[in-house]
């Protein structure tokens, strides 16, 4: 089925490929439509971490995802970083990669955190030129994930969900869009999830993502620790009455569990999407 606009299909259902559950892969060959792999963990590397990539990009699709492109930055961009997710692209035949809308750092040093953009028109054209270039270089599409985030500018002018339908249209990338995050942003700002659901441009929607988090009560803070809550699983059930299937997969980044409870949450993804016939289980 083709569900946006560059023609690329439902992938169906996976999970995040952690080395805590590597012999469990090979040895089980699980039912999981694809794997997702955060690429600054392969990206230049050898020995065990691209000999495992390449035992499960055999026999399953692999997507790239990273979080050091840093697309919102001042700094130059930074064409050796490319080099390498370029040739990690080649590697598992990827038919795009993806990033966050955000920021990293400053004059070369990386915070190794996702800084939000300031959502302003200013911003917007300067990220809107340095994605048509990095789109350039790597040739392939951009997907650019919606972060969450814990403060906002006082001089922002936009919405989220319109600055993202503005760079969208305006770069052609398209976007990941993390159902976790948008619960945990509307949470820490007080905007409506539903609203930010309902008012995002459906064409440019390539996957989404699911996860847990943290709630202390005044704040959540966006942890991949714990299984996804009832909340994002009705936003999520919301995003597929709105947009149809996307590919989805499943992030937990901490504390991980064995493989069978991070893919009972894969399994729990597809049943949101009944009466459609689940690809998983």
């Amino acid at each position: 089925m083709i569900v946006n606009k560059w023609g690329f299909p439902d992938l169906g259902f996976g999970m995040g490929l952690r080395t805590v559950h590597y012999s469990h892969i090979l040895e089980h060959w699980p039912q999981v439509d694809f794997f997702e792999i955060i690429v600054e963990n392969y990206m230049g590397s050898g020995g065990r971490p691209i000999y495992m990539l390449e035992q499960i990009a055999e026999r399953y699709p692999v997507l790239l995802h990273g979080v050091s492109l840093s697309v919102g930055s001042t700094d130059p961009i930074d064409f050796e970083y490319l080099k390498l997710l370029k040739n990690l692209i080649g590697l598992v035949k990827a038919r795009w990669v993806s990033d966050h809308l955000c920021w990293t750092g400053i004059l070369g040093r990386n915070t190794h955190d996702l800084l939000p953009m300031p959502l302003t028109q200013e911003s917007l054209e300067h990220v809107s030129r340095r994605l048509k270039v990095i789109q350039d270089y790597l040739e392939v599409p951009l997907v650019l994930e919606n972060p969450s985030t814990y403060l906002e500018w006082a001089q922002d002018q936009l919405t989220e969900w319109d600055y993202l339908n503005a760079l969208t249209q305006e770069t052609d990338c398209g976007l990941l869009l993390d159902v976790n995050n948008v619960y945990v942003s509307s949470y820490n700002h007080g905007f409506s999830a539903q609203e930010y659901i309902q008012k995002i441009s459906g064409e440019h929607v390539v996957y989404h993502h699911l996860s847990g988090h943290t709630n202390n009560g005044t704040y959540i803070v966006d942890t991949h620790d714990d299984h996804v809550i009832d909340e994002v699983w009705a936003l999520y059930t919301q995003c597929y009455q709105r947009l149809g299937a996307r590919t989805t997969m499943v992030e937990w980044d901490a504390e991980i569990p064995p493989f069978e409870v991070v893919h009972a949450e894969v399994l729990k993804a597809a049943t949101c999407r009944k009466p459609v016939v689940s690809k998983v289980g």
